[in-house]
C-alpha cells in the first residue's frame, strides 16, 4: 500500500472511489511551503513551492494498481510528475505539474468537483478561495 496526497479533484470521495475502488481516505493534512494554483490549458490544480504557504488536501492509502490508474488520469509523466515527501515518517506521493505554464482559472464543472472534495474532506473553503484569487482576473 502507498500513501497518496490529493489536493484537487481527487479530494472528491466518490470520484476517487470510482478511480481507485480500494483506496481509503485517512485524513486531511497540509503540505507546508507550497501553494495551490491552477494552470495548463485545462485550468487544472497544481502546487508550487512557496515558503510560508500551505496546501490543504487529503491523505489516502492506495494500491499499486490504483497508482497506475491515477498515472493515466494525471497524464503522468507528460502533464504531471510525481513528487514525494515525508509526513509523520511516511513516504507520501503526490502529483505536480511538469511544466509551470501560465495560470488559468478552472472550469466551473471542475471547480465544483473540487468544492465537493473540500466538503467531503472537511477542508476550509477559505484556502481554496485564496488560490482562486490569483486566477480570478484571468481569461480562459
Amino acid at each position: 500500500m502507498l500513501y497518496y496526497f490529493a489536493y484537487g479533484s481527487n479530494l472528491h470521495h466518490l470520484q476517487m472511489k470510482r478511480r481507485c475502488p480500494n483506496c481509503r481516505f485517512i485524513k486531511k493534512i497540509a503540505l507546508n511551503n507550497y501553494r495551490l494554483t491552477f494552470r495548463s490549458k485545462y485550468g487544472a490544480a497544481d502546487i508550487e513551492k512557496k515558503i510560508g504557504k500551505k496546501v490543504y488536501g487529503a491523505l489516502y492509502v492506495i494500491s499499486k494498481a490504483a497508482e497506475k490508474r491515477l498515472d493515466v488520469y494525471e497524464e503522468y509523466p507528460s502533464l504531471y510528475k510525481k513528487k514525494y515527501f515525508r509526513y509523520q515518517k511516511k513516504k507520501v506521493m503526490t502529483y505536480i505539474m511538469s511544466k509551470k505554464t501560465k495560470l488559468v482559472p478552472p472550469t466551473l464543472k471542475y471547480l465544483n468537483v473540487i468544492k465537493q472534495g473540500y466538503k467531503d474532506c472537511k477542508l476550509s473553503m477559505k484556502s481554496l478561495n485564496i488560490a482562486l484569487l490569483s486566477v480570478k482576473h484571468l481569461q480562459r
